[in-house]
């Protein structure tokens, strides 16, 4: 059975996050959306809280299973004994950083292979930081994210924003 893992803050989950899975599960029989446990992005939901989301989101796509874990993804991958991590590139800008990832990754373990892979272009530009912004300042997420996540995000917000 061909295996990938999918890992990410996925603070919050958008459509471009979903769209990868679904790209993903054409390629490789099961993938493992990995949620990271990733303080130094200093996540606005708790790792419970996207782990319970993205259950929520991926429960219709057939090969997608959800974890959490911490530390380097690729001992994550090595634990797993999955080969493959999928990261996501939008803009050439993300390019970049994921090159640097993937060479130190390889570095790290070269039996253990990163695959780029572009989201529709209708999602190219989303990243969940702009999706945070625009909804602070009361933009309607619905065309970004299923509606569900569109308004724990907003909720989430204003409890911010009042403490």
């Amino acid at each position: 059975m061909s295996q990938a893992i999918y890992p990410g803050s996925f603070d919050p989950v958008t459509f471009g996050h979903i769209d990868l899975m679904e790209r993903a599960t054409k390629m490789y029989d099961k993938v493992i959306v990995a949620v990271a446990h990733n303080l130094h992005k200093k996540p606005l939901f708790s790792t419970e809280e996207r782990l319970e989301m993205m259950t929520e989101v991926t429960k219709g796509i057939e090969g997608v299973e959800v974890e959490s874990f911490d530390g380097l993804v690729i001992d994550y991958a090595r634990k797993k004994d999955i080969n493959v991590i999928i990261r996501g590139v939008r803009m050439i800008s993300d390019f970049e950083y994921e090159f640097q990832m993937a060479l130190t990754n390889r570095r790290l373990d070269q039996n253990i292979e990163t695959v780029f892979l572009m989201p529709s272009e209708n999602f190219s530009f989303l990243s969940s930081t702009l999706l945070k912004e625009a909804a602070a300042l009361g933009a309607d997420l619905s065309s970004f994210m299923p509606s569900f996540l569109a308004e724990r995000l907003r909720e989430r917000l204003q409890s911010v924003h009042k403490n």
